[in-house]
């Protein structure tokens, strides 16, 4: 028989909401919506501090990973999202599932590590959003439940980090790193300083559409028409990865006033895209899309946008210049 799966519904619902208030839990829609600190009492603010501080004194042992810095960079982050594999949660929801020298939960009235570490660990990374990006918190109850407020060239979001967490830990989502994804999505690329990538050429300039697409073809279009570019860099896609992905054409655009090109091109299943600082290859997206009609990125301001067809039904992808 097989198992049902834990999705981020089913998690919440089976070890974090007997942690909640009733009333809490009645509506949780008011209480998430709700400010639990209207008064900006500085004594709330500093019990999600501690808080954030018993995770990372906690985590290490909990992740049986003595060397894990959780110094509140963004670099921390990182290292969580890589750390939360599925052994380690099947684990922290056993009742013995703490490794040696973490605390053992599971005894009597105490919750599984899992809802120990979650909440806590809400906190140490909405703490990374206000210690590095100016975020502000929106203190909810519980206050796992808090958001951060984050301005940026994006607008104003309220990021709901406990369900980041939820989502990651699911069985969906587990052993995919997508804490980290989230993180930099919605954290670092929106407040990324852009205007200090250097200039690789002039915005105006036009690069002329490759048609026949082979890694050399590329190298000598480059070369012909961007020759500032001096190298693709090393995490650009191998030449058999390339030649493997078959595209059908690529075109180009330099953005954010020559600081990045963007490549983008059709294959047979989807949508590629891969921008370029003066460095090389900085990162890549990819779309499922019909074979036809044909994409079409759209540059506007900061904004790129990324139309396509699927299933004859048009979908659109909007970023930052820079990425998403």
């Amino acid at each position: 028989m097989t198992a049902e799966p834990l999705t981020a519904a089913k998690l919440f619902e089976r070890f974090f909401a007997p942690h909640y208030p009733p009333d809490a839990l009645a509506d949780l829609a008011a209480a998430r919506a709700t400010d639990a600190n209207p008064a900006g009492n500085p004594s709330i603010l500093a019990r999600i501090e501690d808080a954030a501080a018993v995770f990372a004194r906690l985590a290490p042992g909990a992740f049986d990973l003595p060397d894990l810095d959780l110094d509140r960079s963004d670099a921390s982050v990182h290292r969580l999202g890589a750390a939360l594999t599925r052994a380690r949660r099947d684990a922290w929801l056993s009742p013995a599932g703490a490794p040696p020298g973490a605390p053992q939960a599971g005894r009597a009235g105490e919750p599984p590590m899992l809802v120990t570490l979650v909440t806590h660990g809400a906190l140490y990374v909405g703490a990374c959003v206000v210690k590095n990006h100016g975020g502000r918190w929106q203190v909810r109850r519980p206050l796992w439940e808090s958001l951060v407020r984050l301005e940026s060239r994006a607008g104003t979001g309220d990021l709901a980090i406990f369900q980041w967490w939820l989502k990651a830990l699911s069985d969906e989502e587990i052993g995919r790193g997508r804490l980290a994804d989230r993180y930099r999505t919605h954290v670092e690329v929106p407040t990324f300083d852009a205007e200090r990538l250097p200039i690789l050429a002039a915005g105006d300039r036009r690069i002329p559409r490759l048609a026949k697409v082979r890694y050399d073809t590329l190298y000598k279009h480059l070369r012909a028409h961007l020759p500032e570019l001096r190298s693709v860099g090393e995490d650009f896609p191998s030449p058999e990865r390339f030649e493997e992905m078959a595209f059908k054409s690529l075109e180009f655009a330099l953005l954010g006033g020559g600081r990045m090109l963007l490549m983008h091109g059709a294959t047979a299943d989807g949508v590629h895209l891969f921008w370029l600082d003066a460095s090389g290859f900085v990162k890549s997206a990819y779309y499922p899309a019909d074979s036809f009609p044909a994409h079409v990125v759209q540059v506007e301001g900061e904004k790129v946008r990324v139309i396509v067809s699927v299933g004859g039904e048009a979908q659109v992808h909007e970023m930052l210049w820079w990425g998403a």
